[in-house]
């Protein structure tokens, strides 16, 4: 069995959509009826269509007729990742993506009809479909002999079609949706379309590395989200990139596009350093990078929930270093050194505390939206941060060394040697057994795992790393059944439905295993990385976050999420080197 047969019907069309590496485009299904939303901001049209994620879809009511005109109540509907087949008493019809902005929809020979309704403002028919602008335009395009074909202005912004067609084998409808003046209208064979579909998405799954037989069925869904994720570049959006999620985020973050490229390093290097270049592309010239990136602008600077700067952890040159170790490709890091020295600067610079250490200025620059480390206000010096800047200036070195910039090399040295010895000085709670944030020379009374990260630098003395290690498997606290909590189990602000404030998030688990095995203890990493494991295969999607204590979704969760498949692949492949040298 191969990674289509084993995804089979694994795409419900509810929650999960039909879509393509590259495309905006997703296919839902409503009982009999299809929809097609699109997976596109339209900030400057938000006031008057909606955000994205209560915007209607641009295609509705996608119905399928009978020759009488009647509409098929009762298909069966089965789908891969290569196609959606539907069933009726007349035959099949099958949806598939010809390209990212084109769905074909494959006839039965017989008599069928259509009826679909379409967001535009304008519309001019012709003797193969029609053509139709607005935001986005549209044109539906068959090669069947049409019996009927009428399209009906609804009001000022809807149009609906309904088609008669008499279809003889081969024959489809096309169906293009795109910003651009031209359309797509040459309908290929089906069969060979379907064909080269399933191609694409086998020569996907048949470039990941294999894993244990017991992981393989998420595994290969996780590569689903992984390509299915994908949109293509657009405007601002300069390379193609993986979306955290086509239905909840749609826009590139920062540090998700980080945990993203460890993945993809595995099939496509090229694609994997893409996901970092997105970033890298729009670095403002005081060394910031942004927060996220869409196609429309960047997000740079909020007002909300305070006026700053806006980014994302620093975590990029260590996550370079890492894919070097099995691709190694130097020219890559010849590329990015200039960007990164200039990114790891601002931070020194902008974000400089009086001890030393820095600081987060913006909530969102951690990445941890919510989290109760911020309620008491901004800034905020926490032991996540310097964590990450010591481990960049770390990585800097290394890249520093292997370009010949031996001085360079030696003072990233001291720098991180000296924020270690400033977060131990200044952070670390003896009492607690963790390293707490602090405010405005008040430390935070909040526990959570981020308190935990400096095992990342893997040189902590051992009888702190040991705290650490004591911290983190206390069932009360960090140790739930589904580890690893983001807020403190027995923390009053803990919340094991909301966000940061409890939830188990993949990414933590994640650093938390890189931490352990850097710091030596090899067995609690190992165990983390088993129960995360099953964390993620306990549910038929792969979501943001988990719910510590019973491993369900909570509901605010977004679906399909990019990061959460990427280090599922990364730890299950971690998983599997580890069973296979154990035997």
């Amino acid at each position: 069995m191969n990674g289509t047969e084993r995804l089979y019907n694994r795409i419900n069309l509810t929650g999960i959509p039909f879509t393509d590496r590259g495309s905006r485009l997703l296919l839902f299904r409503h009982q009999h009826q299809f929809a097609i939303r699109l997976a596109e901001r339209w900030v400057k049209w938000e006031a008057e269509v909606g955000h994205y994620r209560q915007r209607p879809p641009i295609v509705t009511d996608f119905t399928l007729l009978d020759a009488d005109d009647q509409p098929i109540t009762a298909p069966e509907v089965e789908t891969t990742p290569h196609a959606v087949s539907i069933t009726t008493a007349l035959g099949c019809f099958t949806w598939l993506f010809l390209d990212p902005e084109t769905l074909l929809l494959s006839l039965p020979s017989t008599r069928c009809g259509l009826r679909f309704t379409l967001y535009a403002q304008q519309a001019a028919t012709d003797f193969r479909g029609a053509t139709l602008r607005g935001k986005r335009n549209l044109a539906y395009t068959t090669n069947a002999r049409l019996l009927r074909h009428d399209l009906t202005a609804l009001d000022a912004d809807h149009f609906q079609a309904h088609l008669q067609l008499d279809a003889q084998a081969g024959q489809a409808l096309l169906l293009n949706i795109t910003p651009r003046l031209g359309f797509n209208r040459s309908i290929p064979d089906p069969a060979a379309a379907l064909d080269a579909a399933r191609t694409r998405w086998q020569e996907w799954f048949n470039a990941a590395p294999p894993v244990l037989d017991h992981l393989r069925q998420q595994y290969e869904y996780a590569w689903w989200v992984m390509r299915a994720g994908l949109v293509n570049t657009r405007y601002f959006f300069t390379r193609e990139a993986l979306l955290p999620s086509k239905v909840h985020y749609v826009g590139v973050w920062h540090w998700d596009q980080v945990f993203h490229a460890l993945a993809y390093r595995h099939v496509d290097l090229r694609l994997a350093e893409d996901q970092l270049r997105i970033v890298l592309d729009h670095q403002r010239q005081d060394g910031m990078l942004p927060d996220a990136i869409h196609d429309e602008g960047l997000v740079t600077h909020l007002t909300q929930p305070v006026d700053a700067d806006v980014t994302k952890p620093p975590i990029i040159t260590w996550a370079i270093l890492k894919m070097q170790e099995s691709q190694p490709h130097p020219d890559f890091l010849a590329e990015v050194y200039d960007p990164l020295t200039r990114w790891n600067a601002w931070w020194m610079s902008a974000n400089r505390a009086p001890d030393g250490l820095c600081l987060y200025q913006h909530p969102f620059s951690s990445g941890l939206d919510d989290s109760p480390l911020w309620d008491a206000g901004m800034p905020v010096v926490s032991p996540d941060l310097n964590t990450y800047l010591v481990l960049q200036h770390d990585s800097l070195a290394s890249i520093a060394e292997t370009l010949s910039e031996t001085e360079a090399a030696d003072r990233h040295r001291a720098e991180a040697n000296r924020l270690l010895d400033a977060m131990l000085a200044h952070l670390w709670d003896e009492q607690a057994g963790l390293f707490r944030a602090r405010r405005n020379d008040q430390m935070l009374p909040t526990h959570t795992p981020f308190g935990l990260l400096p095992l990342l630098t893997g040189r902590l003395p051992r009888p702190i790393s040991d705290r650490l290690v004591a911290t983190l498997t206390d069932p009360r606290q960090f140790w739930t059944p589904y580890p690893v909590p983001t807020v403190a189990a027995d923390d009053p602000a803990f919340d094991p439905w909301q966000m940061w404030r409890g939830p188990s998030w993949v990414n933590v688990n994640y650093l938390l295993v890189e931490g352990l095995k850097r710091s030596g203890y090899t067995q609690w990493a190992a165990e983390l990385r088993r129960r995360t494991l099953e964390m993620v295969m306990g549910q038929a999607d792969i979501y943001e976050y988990y719910h510590p204590l019973t491993g369900e979704r909570p509901p605010k969760a977004a679906p399909m999420y990019g990061w959460s498949a990427a280090l599922f692949i990364e730890l299950a492949l971690d998983e599997t080197a580890h069973q296979q040298q154990s035997r």
